[in-house]
Parts: structure tokens; C-alpha cells; sequence
């Protein structure tokens, strides 16, 4: 069988090399262009080019697909049996989806048809999920909306983050997808429509998504934080000035008033705020504008805030 790679990031590598070891021919590998990264804006290779370079397949880096001859051109002179697509982060032409005989196969990262879009793993976490999983599928001209192929849950322990996830689903994506590669191949993979009623939506991440609203109860901000990992993270303001909070707990404050949300309770050198519902967020790492990643007794120490402090 041949096979044209699309990925760009670290979440699609397993999938490329798991396929080569399965001995699938795979000629060519389409990824993102180079992009700047970092403060010095380094020119920097997505880490599924480093792969294909490393393994020794030709890479191709379009900037847009849709209209693009050249590059049709070039799949069509490779006449792939499959296109497998992994967070290629590129909507996906209609006549790249009918090129190859069994189609444009997707992995995505949740049980479809929930947490279709950019960021289903760090939007099941965030809203608290007892599980997630990896789904197979052919893709059509909607957003995550085609026929799933196969599927793999996978439990979510309550003190993950999505960078303890994604690596974990990249691994049981990858064997997932050659599960799928073979079953299409054997002919016993029965294709079955998404059921729409139950679709949920995992838009693409902002800044202000890490934004803490204290109205919240104290479970619902940690699984928030516990979900934008490494970003946005989570950060409120203090004083006029942004504070990132790096870690955090839920925990109880007993014999102590109802307070406000947002409100800030320090005891001991400990700092609490006070979340919806009467409950209690302890803010254990945190970083002023400005400043290194510190613990809260020492933010304590050097900064002056009071127990009344509030933040928002």
C-alpha cells in the first residue's frame, strides 16, 4: 500500500514512523512550512519534516493547497492508495479527498463526533472528562464531521494535563491508525455515519481562554488549567499586573467566612482564593508580570499582598 504522510507537529511523528516500521511505502510527506520560533524567532522545521528528513522520504512544505497546481500535480504522480492526515493543521481540498482510492484517513484526538475542531485534548481535560480517546475516520469537506472508521478510549486521571496526554494518544493513535490501515486493506471496517446530535465543538486555544474567572467553582478553574497546558495556562491579574499561576489545588479552608470569588486568603504563607460556590483554590506556584516562576511564600515574602487582596 501507498501511503502520502500530512502532519505537521510532534503528535503525528509516532503515526509516520510507526508506518514505515509497518513496512507501508510512503514516498512523500507534506508538512507546514519552517516557521520562527522562540524569543530570537530561530527558522525552525516542524518535527514531522525532521522525521521524513531523518528517514530519508522528500518532504514538500506548501504554504496553501486548495489552488495549488504544482503541488496536485505532485500527489497525483504518486497516486497514493491512502492520504493519512495527522494535525496536519491544513483544511483538506475536495480533490486532495478524492484522489486516493480509500480516502483522506484522519486521526483526531477525542471520541468524534465530541471535541470536533483544534483542540479536543485540551478541551475534554479542561472540562473535566473522565476519559478521551483517538478516532479513525474519512474525511469529507466538513470539520472533523466524516464516517468513523475505528476507536480507542483512553481514561483520564484527574491530575493529568494535556502535556501529560498527548504523548500517551499520539502512541495509541499511531497503533490505532495501523489497525485502520489494515482493517480498510482486509476489507472488515464498516465506515458509520457521526451521530450530530451529540457533537461538541473544541475551538482553537486564545490567551484569554487561560484567563481565570473566580466565579467558577475551584474543581472547574483546575481542570481549565490542568487542560491548557503548556498554553495558555492560566493567569489572572493582581494590582494591575498579570499573574500566571503555574500550579495550583483545590482544597478546603475550614472556620473561614464565605469571601468573594477572587478574593485572596493568606494564612502562614499560604495563599487561597476564594471560587464559586464557597470553594477554595490554593495557588502554590506563581509568576508576576515581569518575574521568574516562584512559589507562594516567597511571592508572599517579596510582594506585600494581604489577606483582602483581590483578583480578577
Amino acid at each position: 500500500m501507498k501511503l502520502v504522510f500530512c502532519g505537521t507537529p510532534v503528535f503525528a511523528v509516532p503515526t509516520l514512523k510507526l508506518a514505515l516500521r509497518a513496512g507501508y511505502d510512503v514516498p512523500l510527506v507534506v508538512t507546514q512550512p519552517d516557521r520562527p520560533v522562540g524569543r530570537g524567532q530561530v527558522l525552525t522545521a516542524p518535527p514531522v519534516k525532521m522525521a521524513a528528513m531523518e528517514a530519508g522520504i522528500r518532504v514538500t512544505q506548501p504554504e496553501k493547497i486548495k489552488n495549488n497546481a504544482e503541488f496536485r500535480a505532485e500527489l497525483e504522480a504518486v497516486q497514493p492508495d491512502a492520504i493519512l492526515v495527522v494535525a496536519y493543521g491544513r483544511i483538506i481540498p475536495k480533490w486532495m479527498l478524492d484522489l486516493p482510492r480509500l480516502g483522506n484517513l484522519n486521526l483526531h484526538g477525542s471520541l468524534l463526533p465530541k471535541y470536533r475542531g483544534a483542540a479536543p485534548v485540551q478541551w475534554a481535560i479542561a472540562n473535566g472528562e473522565g476519559s478521551t480517546g483517538a478516532t479513525t475516520l474519512r474525511l469529507d469537506e466538513g470539520l472533523d464531521t466524516g464516517d468513523i472508521l475505528l476507536q480507542r478510549e483512553m481514561a483520564l486521571a484527574p491530575s493529568m494535563t494535556a502535556m501529560d496526554v498527548f504523548p500517551l494518544l499520539a502512541e495509541m493513535g499511531a497503533d490505532l491508525m495501523m489497525e485502520t490501515l489494515r482493517g480498510l486493506d482486509a476489507g472488515t471496517i464498516t465506515p458509520r455515519k457521526q451521530d450530530e446530535s451529540k457533537a461538541t465543538l473544541a475551538p482553537i486555544l486564545t490567551r484569554d481562554n487561560g484567563r481565570m474567572d473566580f466565579a467558577l467553582p475551584a474543581m472547574a478553574l483546575y481542570n481549565r488549567w490542568r487542560g491548557f497546558q503548556p498554553w495558555p495556562g492560566a493567569w489572572t491579574m493582581l494590582e494591575g499586573k498579570k499573574l500566571a499561576v503555574h500550579r495550583m489545588l483545590p482544597t478546603e479552608v475550614r472556620g473561614t467566612m464565605s469571601r468573594p470569588p477572587g478574593e485572596l486568603l493568606v494564612e502562614q504563607g499560604t495563599m487561597f482564593a476564594a471560587c464559586g460556590d464557597g470553594t477554595w483554590l490554593e495557588l502554590v506556584e506563581v509568576q508576576p508580570e515581569g518575574k521568574r516562576k516562584m512559589t507562594a511564600g516567597e511571592f508572599l515574602r517579596g510582594h506585600g499582598v494581604q489577606s483582602g487582596a483581590r483578583l480578577g
